[in-house]
């Protein structure tokens, strides 16, 4: 069993007698069901899972299912032998959006409260928009990514108080000890070698063959491109989302790293705003993680930011890293001079802070450069500027000098991540090593309450 954090808000809400259904929201290949049907069978005596997708391909008992009424007969078909009450039957409804009307029913589920229910779901975005009544105030949409390096750690018999002591020294500004440094550079290289999804993990753990994690990665990837354009009706839209997911590596080898959009469709006088439909819906699918472009840094950053200058990263370092290199895993593990692994550290970086509540920004200024992320920082009002650095020259970043040099901009803190081991601040920049992004948190922004 691979540890999650989100097993505890799943068992939150199944503990309460909630008016809204929570709805797991995410990729595929993210371990949604898995966590919801381990969470699920414990809790209750009468489990019954239902996957919408299968059913489409299939039988269509649900495809009918406009009432209520009409739910509960379908329901009966499949599981009437475990209908008992709702303190001891659960239904999970996993990957909802194949039928949007059922999203259009949880309201009316909910409200009769027959049953305990939970969903899951993928690009929930896209299909709202094509559902005629959105449930407002009946659903829950707790949003989930691949497993972040503590849920790595935790995989790799890293035990939670030793996690709890780095957290300890994080918040206190304090650096680890030699040996435990190793270990967490050591276990973080792998990691960005193995990335999040929950099966390349266990395959990693159980055979350290990077040849398997590699057939993983590559199968969750096809996948991805199959599911970028999967719910969308328009062929040119297909081909055009299709064009932007492939475009997301190459881009990332960029120094700019941003999305060329003159290269989506070789036409020059195109600008972002003609594909915002498409980078909309390779975000919804939970794919891609987007960075907005920001050059007036106030808080919130949202008020600042925009679209014409987009960044989109994988939502897996482990698939980044497989394309870049395949199984050659030196570029990673032994520091390869030649090797440049800005793009992979910077994607480790946002994949981190998506999955811990963090929307995600970028500075942008044509006479003082580019700041590699911003992130809100509610306590003072102001914002967080971040960078990431993958080798030696970790101290020099002129950009975020003149950043922090601007007084407008009422900076309270810095950061610097790189491998450097110790842990300082100077001229009002903290420099930390780069595994202590795991301990990065926006508590305010990890629960979503969907139209609320």
């Amino acid at each position: 069993m691979l540890y999650r954090k989100i097993s505890k808000r799943i068992e939150t809400y199944l503990s309460s007698d909630s008016d809204r259904m929570l709805l797991i929201d995410g990729a595929r290949q993210i371990g949604k069901s898995y966590i919801v049907r381990w969470v699920g069978q414990k809790m209750f005596s009468n489990y019954i899972e239902i996957n919408m997708e299968e059913d489409k391909l299939g039988d269509r008992i649900f495809a009918d299912a406009k009432t209520t009424k009409d739910f509960y007969m379908a329901l009966s078909v499949v599981a009437g032998d475990k209908m008992k009450d709702k303190e001891n039957t659960l239904v999970f409804i996993d990957e909802i959006q194949a039928y949007d009307h059922l999203l259009t029913l949880v309201k009316f589920l909910m409200r009769e409260k027959k049953f305990t229910y939970i969903a899951s779901g993928s690009l929930l975005g896209v299909t709202l928009k094509n559902t005629q009544s959105v449930p407002i105030g009946s659903l829950d949409v707790e949003h989930m990514y691949p497993m972040d390096f503590e849920e790595f750690l935790y995989a790799n018999g890293i035990g939670g108080m030793a996690i709890e002591s780095m957290r300890d020294s994080f918040m206190n500004n304090q650096a680890l000890s030699d040996a435990l440094h190793n270990k967490m550079m050591d276990l973080f290289k792998k990691y960005l070698l193995v990335g999040g999804l929950p099966k390349a993990v266990e395959t990693f753990v159980e055979s350290r063959n990077v040849v398997e994690f590699r057939s993983v990665q590559k199968e969750a990837y096809d996948l991805y491109g199959v599911d970028a354009t999967k719910y969308e009706e328009e062929h040119s839209k297909k081909l055009k989302i299709r064009r932007i997911f492939d475009m997301i590596p190459s881009n990332l080898e960029n120094k700019k790293k941003r999305v060329v959009i003159k290269d989506i469709e070789d036409k020059s006088w195109k600008r972002a705003n003609d594909y915002l439909d498409e980078f909309d819906y390779l975000i919804s699918a939970g794919v891609a993680l987007e960075v907005k472009a920001v050059s007036t840094p106030t808080y919130p950053l949202v008020e600042n930011s925009g679209k014409n200058l987009i960044k989109l990263y994988l939502n897996d370092v482990g698939i980044l890293s497989g394309i870049f290199y395949r199984n050659n895993i030196k570029a990673v593990m032994a520091d390869v001079r030649s090797v440049n692994l800005g793009s992979v550290y910077e994607t480790v970086v946002a994949q981190e802070l998506k999955a811990h509540g963090y929307s995600l920004y970028y500075y942008d200024n044509k006479k003082n450069g580019e700041v590699d992320y911003l992130i809100d920082d509610a306590d003072s009002l102001s914002n967080i500027p971040i960078e990431v650095k993958s080798g030696k020259d970790y101290t020099v970043h002129s950009a975020l000098d003149k950043f922090l040099s601007n007084d407008e901009y009422h900076i309270q803190r810095a950061y610097v991540l790189s491998n450097e081991q110790r842990v300082y601040t100077e001229k009002g920049v903290t420099y930390i090593p780069i595994y202590y992004i795991m301990f990065f948190q926006n508590v305010s922004n990890v629960v979503e309450q969907f139209l609320d």
